[in-house]
């Protein structure tokens, strides 16, 4: 559907020279306007029920190219001003988007009819699904890819991330709780319906441990579905002795059969897990 866009951002992508070209520039601004709209995204579900991703290079590749096309402005509020290359989104109430004084999204980030931002922050690429919560000071980064009726409480920080084109961006799926002060960053992937507790620092490298059995299972920038996770600790031995490292634990799991709001509810009363 897209063909003709992709082998133009490939084409510029390869030959830097072409961004003088105006319909190499108009390609471009043509993408980041898809990605606005919520058409084109960063990355996609290929398959939900597996929780299966694509990153989608070129529109990434679109997204980076834009920068360098875009001439440096004096953009003003009052008596505020800034200096940027980049619009902000406008129109919320067309978009059926509830957005409270200072909350800010660049252009070139999709928002979803329902969504709800407090005082906050949206990067470019990012894509903000249907009925979710943005919650105050939480930033979302460029590129990150939040589901339908998540819930970012306040000053959580979901990472952003343009290069390489490769990598993944940050993922949280449908229905998520991230409690305040979390942080999600380096392409982790948070599947649909966990619950990550108040503090919790998860990353491509955290040791994401599942303490549930009889036995430890560990892993690494993943969070499986329906997950309840904490702040936790294990015991690493150096040079100089033995000290504790961050990681997260899984300590349960909510519960498919009751109401999404009432499982959740379940799961930070049944854990302890402090939002």
């Amino acid at each position: 559907m897209y063909d003709e866009l992709r082998t133009t951002v490939e084409r510029a992508w390869d030959d830097r020279s072409l961004l003088q070209d105006d319909t190499t520039k108009a390609a471009i601004r043509e993408v980041v306007e898809l990605i606005d709209k919520g058409l084109l995204r960063t990355a996609e579900p290929v398959d939900l029920a597996c929780s299966q991703w694509r990153v989608n290079e070129w529109v990434k590749k679109a997204v980076i190219l834009y920068f360098p096309i875009q001439k440096m402005r004096i953009l003003r509020a009052g008596e505020l001003e800034w200096y940027d290359k980049m619009d902000i989104k406008r129109d919320y109430d067309r978009l059926g988007v509830r957005a409270v004084p200072h909350a800010v999204a660049r252009y070139g980030a999709y928002i979803a009819p329902g969504a709800i931002l407090m005082p906050s922050y949206v990067n470019i690429g990012a894509y903000v699904g249907e009925g979710t919560m943005v919650d105050t000071w939480a930033t979302v980064g460029s590129c990150a890819q939040i589901g339908s009726h998540v819930h970012l409480s306040g000053g959580v920080g979901i990472g952003g991330v343009l290069e390489p084109v490769q990598a993944a961006p940050v993922i949280i799926e449908d229905n998520c709780f991230v409690g305040s002060r979390a942080i999600v960053v380096e392409g982790a992937h948070v599947c649909r319906e966990a619950v990550l507790g108040s503090n919790t620092v998860i990353t491509g490298s955290t040791h994401i441990i599942d303490v549930t059995g009889a036995e430890p299972v560990e892993y690494r920038g993943y969070v499986p579905p329906r997950s309840v996770v904490i702040p936790g600790s294990y015991a690493k031995k150096f040079p100089a002795g033995e000290y504790s490292v961050a990681c997260a634990l899984i300590i349960g799991r909510r519960k498919e059969s009751t109401d999404k709001k009432t499982s959740l509810n379940d799961a930070l009363r049944d854990f302890g897990v402090a939002v």
